[in-house]
């Protein structure tokens, strides 16, 4: 065999097997770059009306004008939307190309026969060196659409040659010009690559094969070649028109940095090309309902995967209408996922297809108005469903899920469906025993999954609870139903194709040491494991550990990483928290500064945070706009993107070479996060990885599940809910009678009110908490997986039980009465008890770390997790001390009682100053630290005259100075502005309002008070547009030093004027996250004030005038606040300090009732 004969064997088939007419390299014009014959042949048999009017052809002038036309046209536009949508010329509009006819059109299936097909071998294309040949191109009506080059490894060339051949081609021929030619393939007997634009050297080819056993490559084709598929199937004539109609595609993008456009062309890879239309083949021919699985490695083109499912989703017809009314596509992302969004109207150029729904009204509008495809989030998915309702029951959907492994928390997945299908949220009540069961069963088979959809969930990292959602059922030789998915690309094929890189291959981890010495007499005993935890966390915060470590980042990047990717790579360092992520910011530019280095670097984190008393968000820091970070990092001088969880998921930077990772990664945050490396661009051969946390066989196993096919090993078995029950039971917290009962107060007409329901509740309580400590772990960790696993379970089971709805019923409410558990606390004191010292570094072997080449078995979903409390393990702190670090010795005091003593009166008096307080609350936390070690000083000073040890020691010690200031620091910061600690300050508000809420909180007219406290923290905490980011990082720190530090009269005047002023802001942010569109402004165009930010949320405005007894209390604080805000914008001074508690009380209290009224319509934020 040689290359004439696959030349042969590819142009044989093409013409004997598929009706292609054999052309001659005469045919082709190299000063149109096209066959002006056939394309005149194509337009005198199918509008010779229009040519004979227009006389196109009647001249030699007259032809060479209008094949000058086609030719701009083509170099303009493309050949792919020329050959869809003609050339104009003079007063006519000529089609070069007939379309794909519809079933049931005769007329269309005469035309489309009219179409050229044509190839021709060994194309002489060049204009000025006629010796320049391809070996086959193909054309439709005379217009080029794929050129190839085949190699033959009989004759020891091969696919690469091919691609380098092609590289060493001048791209400025007209075939092989941009657009001008849909494709070129480059193909053996083994493999086959493409390219859609040719541009030299940075010719970008991707591999176009079928892969086998979850890798590179092509199975063995018992018929023939391995690679016959391009031309037996993606080269057949109705194949490649379907491509050239539903698939390719030109779109033209804006640099907006140098305002110039540059066109990229989409071809579909072959995994991409063989899902769609897979699914396409399905859904036409099954019943509607169906449920999909696509499992395809991140960096593999899901975006236009999804793009061109969706469109062609909308054309399908069945019996003469539309199979389906909307397209619902849902992605996991808070804000809509824009490269999505922007995939999908760079494909049309319609208004009318596509539209975002982020409230019920968009959707309801979007569906009124014929939009066919709808992006909306999963978070809101439910919402804005449930307020349409029962308006789709009769409608057909097909909701395409991107990342699906976020999308299936039960009770969401349950009301999608349940609205989806049509049935009530909230059935009608009524009495009778019978007339209640039949009402819950019509509300349990709401939560199934709706007949009236089908759901195409597509994800790189499918989760259990994922896979047994939509995944597809297949016996097992056990007799077991496993779940797998119903199409794989795979990491392992992506990565050994070129098409992802493997950011395993060089992995280093760094081991730290840390050097701490006990500081206390006595040696208290502590709990180990906690112990070393909280030591890790206090050494790694200190700054000489983040120093080292940046030291360590910024030599490794400019010895290893700067040149690479033709000295444009970058590198991401991932830290912990937004604090370590500023510390790093400091160090590494000021490391960079130290070295001249031409380089800077960006921080990016959400929001506004408190820094050691100054308020910083990423454009402070950065200088530019935070919608400015992803096009800023790939210009100079900028390298380095230090995140805290930002860009770690969806973000796409092939410029992104090296990760530096200082951060626990787990599961599948390993894999998403490490995966921002994977994308090849030009020049980008390998990336690094410098891990300062986790070892390698913690990332091994968390990737392994995902490189090649995950299945589930079998369906969770319904029956664990009887043995969860079972063990609920076995405590007796609650009897059938009373379950009966509970229902009928439930589901009965009136829907009974809290003062029915509440004694219940208690007395199921009260049973709970009678029983012993680990009795009541077990109780309450069955309960929470009742319920959880019953809200999966129930979507997919195809029959419900009424004993487990009316027990969940219950469960669901009772679980927030009974208290939280967990292990107490047994490191108080540790870090009081111990000083650091010193820290260093130890690099480890660099290593590829290697997955194991076969598919991955997961467990399905656990239904119980308790495993019994484990008896702590108490040490010696002597003990811990040792196991940490080696022994260190300390000063030897001749009396440590008084030194100590003394110690803690220089921390009393330190506390007191003024002029400290106002620098820790109010200052730069340098500033603040300078001088809280100026009062130290001093004060030291003022016991001179009395020569103890302690000031001596000080002043001779500069080891002990230092220890002495850090300690003072410490505690100085955890009195006056202590580091924010959500879970006591929820503890702590729920002690100070739970009696206002007490008429309230029900679990039935309002969410439980546990309930409100967290929706008004998620509120606090959620991300919003950047007017209202600010206020997350006020709230936060107000409250934190309101409830959590000590205060004097001016704190609580400045702190009741920082909660007054900010509750229009609050309200204007609930509005976001509900309607997820900003407050509008008033009619005359100002910004909504207070009173017309409250107009939106009616059970706030009517406390102004209500005359119920009941809401009295909040009448009166809703009135207060009002009065402050309005009396010369909310002059707090005034207020007497004896009433301060009081009106500190009404503020806070009115911040947790507007999340109280708004809990239903945010319960997806929790």
């Amino acid at each position: 065999m040689n290359e004439k004969s696959f030349e042969d064997l590819l142009v044989a088939h093409l013409v004997e097997q598929n009706g292609y007419e054999a052309g001659t390299s005469k045919d082709y014009a190299p000063e149109y770059g096209f066959d002006p014959t056939r394309l005149e042949a194509f337009l005198r048999n199918t509008q010779p009306d229009t040519v004979e009017k227009s006389r196109i052809f009647a001249s030699d002038a007259g032809r060479r004008k209008f094949l000058e036309r086609v030719n701009d046209e083509l170099s303009k536009r493309g050949v792919v939307d020329v050959l869809r949508n003609g050339v104009k010329h003079l007063s006519n509009t000529f089609d070069l190309y007939a379309p794909l006819p519809s079933a049931l059109s005769e007329r269309g299936e005469a035309l489309y026969l009219q179409n050229r097909f044509s190839v021709i071998r060994q194309l002489h294309y060049a204009r000025a060196n006629a010796t320049l040949s391809l070996d086959v191109a193909l054309f439709i009506n005379g217009l080029p659409v794929i050129t190839l080059e085949l190699k033959n490894r009989y004759t020891n060339q091969e696919t690469a040659d091919a691609i380098a051949q092609y590289r060493s081609r001048d791209a400025r021929e007209l075939i092989l010009a941009p657009k001008r030619c849909a494709v070129h393939f480059a193909a053996d007997e083994e493999s086959v690559y493409m390219c859609t634009k040719l541009c030299g050297r940075d010719s970008w080819f991707l591999p176009f094969n079928k892969g086998v056993d979850g890798g590179a490559g092509n199975p063995i084709n018992p018929h023939g070649l391995k690679t016959a598929y391009l031309w037996e199937d993606v080269l057949r004539k109705e194949s490649l028109s379907d491509i050239l109609e539903h698939y390719a595609q030109v779109i033209v993008e804006k640099d907006d940095a140098t305002s110039r456009k540059h066109c990229r062309i989409i071809w579909p890879r072959w995994h991409q090309l063989e899902v769609v239309r897979r699914l396409l083949r399905q859904t036409s021919q099954e019943a509607v309902g169906r449920r999909f699985l696509i499992q395809h490695s991140a960096g593999s083109g899901k975006s236009n995967s999804i793009t061109w499912l969706a469109y062609q989703l909308v054309e399908l017809i069945r019996d003469g209408r539309l199979l389906f009314d909307s397209i619902l596509l849902v992605t996991d992302r808070v804000n809509l996922d824009k490269q999505l969004r922007n995939n999908l109207r760079s494909f049309t150029h319609s208004d009318h297809i596509v539209g975002a729904a982020t409230t019920s009204g968009e959707l309801r509008k979007h569906l009124e108005n014929g939009k066919k495809i709808i992006i909306t989030t999963i978070h809101k998915f439910s919402f804005i469903l449930s307020d349409v309702g029962g308006e789709l029951s009769d409608k057909r959907f097909a909701v395409i899920i991107d990342e699906a492994h976020s999308s299936q928390s039960g009770k969401m997945s349950a009301n999608a469906n349940r609205v989806l299908s049509g049935s009530p949220d909230t059935p009608d009540t009524s009495d009778g025993e019978d007339e209640i069961n039949s009402l819950i069963e019509r509300y349990m088979a709401g939560r199934r999954m709706a007949s009236n959809a089908n759901f195409y969930a597509f994800t790189a990292t499918p989760k259990n609870k994922t896979l047994e959602t939509f995944g597809e059922p297949f016996s097992r030789p056990d007799g077991e139903t496993g779940h797998r998915p119903f199409h794989v690309y795979s990491m392992k094929q992506a990565i050994e194709e070129g098409f992802i890189l493997d950011v395993l291959r060089s992995y280093t981890t760094y081991s730290s040491y840390y050097l701490i010495r006990k500081k206390v007499a006595d040696d208290p005993e502590f709990e180990r494991t906690q112990a070393i935890r909280k030591l890790r966390r206090f050494v790694e915060s200190r700054p000489e550990t983040v120093e080292q470590k940046a030291r360590v980042m910024v030599e490794h990047f400019h010895q290893s990483v700067a040149h690479r990717i033709g000295g444009r790579a970058r590198c991401m360092i991932c830290t912990i928290g937004i604090e370590r992520a500023i510390d790093y910011y400091h160090a590494i530019n000021r490391l960079l500064g130290e070295r001249e280095s031409p380089y800077k670097a960006i921080v990016a984190f959400s929001g506004e945070f408190d820094y050691h008393g100054a308020k910083l968000d990423e454009a402070r820091l950065n200088g530019f706009a935070s919608a400015m970070i992803e096009k800023t990092f790939r210009q100079d001088p900028y390298r380095f993107l230090i995140v805290a969880d930002k860009f770690q998921t969806g973000y796409d930077e092939p410029l992104l070479h090296t990760m530096y990772v200082d951060k626990p990664l787990h599961g599948l945050q390993t894999v998403q996060t490490l995966s921002r490396l994977n994308r090849t661009c030009s020049g980008k051969e390998d990336t690094f990885v410098l891990d300062f946390v986790n070892d390698y066989d913690e990332v091994e196993e968390s990737f392994q599940p995902f490189y090649k096919s995950t299945i589930l090993s079998r369906e969770t078995d319904p029956n664990k809910l009887n043995d969860l029950l079972a063990t609920i039971e076995g405590y007796r917290i609650y009897t059938p009678q009373e379950v009966e009962h509970f229902n009928t107060l439930f589901w009965g007409k009136g829907k009974a009110g809290r003062k029915a329901l509440e004694p219940l509740l208690d007395t199921m309580a009260a049973r709970f908490l009678a029983l012993d400590d680990e009795s009541r772990v077990e109780c309450k960790s069955a309960i929470k997986s009742f319920i959880r696993s019953y809200e999966f379970l129930s979507t997919l089971l195809p029959e419900g039980s009424l004993e487990w709805e009316k027990k969940e019923t219950v469960l669901a409410l009772l679980i927030h009465k009974l208290p939280k558990l967990g292990m107490d606390d047994l490191t108080r004191g540790l870090l009081e008890a111990i000083d650091f010292d010193r820290y260093r570094l130890v690099k480890n072997e660099e290593r590829n770390i290697r997955l194991q080449n076969a598919d991955t078995e997961i467990e399905p979903v656990p239904t119980s997790t308790f495993v019994g409390i484990a008896e702590p393990d108490m040490q010696h702190l002597s003990e811990i001390e040792r196991k940490f670090n080696e022994a260190f010795g300390s000063i030897d005091w001749r009396d440590e009682q008084l030194a100590r003593k003394q110690t803690e009166q220089i921390i009393e008096q330190t506390v007191q100053s003024d002029t400290l307080r106002n620098a820790m609350l109010y200052g730069d936390a340098d500033t603040a630290n300078q001088e809280c070690d100026e009062t130290v000083r001093n004060l030291m000073v003022d016991m001179m005259d009395t020569n103890t040890e302690l000031m001596s020691t000080y002043f001779k010690r500069g080891d002990f100075s230092e220890l002495l200031n850090n300690m003072v620091r410490e505690k100085a910061w955890e009195m006056i502005n202590p580091e924010y600690d959500e879970v006591d300050l929820k503890q702590r508000l729920s002690e100070e309002f739970r009696k206002d809420f007490a008429d309230f909180c029900d679990g039935v007219h309002f969410v439980e008070f546990g309930e409100v406290l967290s929706i008004f923290f998620s509120i606090v905490n959620a991300e919003t547009i950047p007017d209202l980011q600010g206020l997350r990082t006020i709230l936060r720190r107000t409250l934190n030093c309101l409830y959590r530090a000590q205060h004097r009269d001016e704190d609580f005047r400045t702190w009741y004027a920082e909660l007054v002023s900010r509750f229009e802001a609050f309200l204007k942010k609930i509005y976001w996250l509900r309607e997820g569109v900003k407050m509008p402004p008033c009619d005359n165009g100002r910004e909504p004030a207070l009173l017309d930010a409250v107009k939106h949320f009616p059970r706030v405005a009517e406390l102004y005038t209500t005359r119920n007894p009941k809401y009295e209390r909040f009448r009166g604080y809703y009135r207060n606040v009002y009065q402050w805000r309005n009396n010369e914008n909310h002059a707090a001074a005034e207020i007497p300090a004896d009433l301060l508690p009081t009106a500190l009380h009404a503020a806070v209290a009115l911040y947790l009732y507007t999340s109280m009224v708004s809990a239903e319509e945010l319960k997806d934020l929790t």
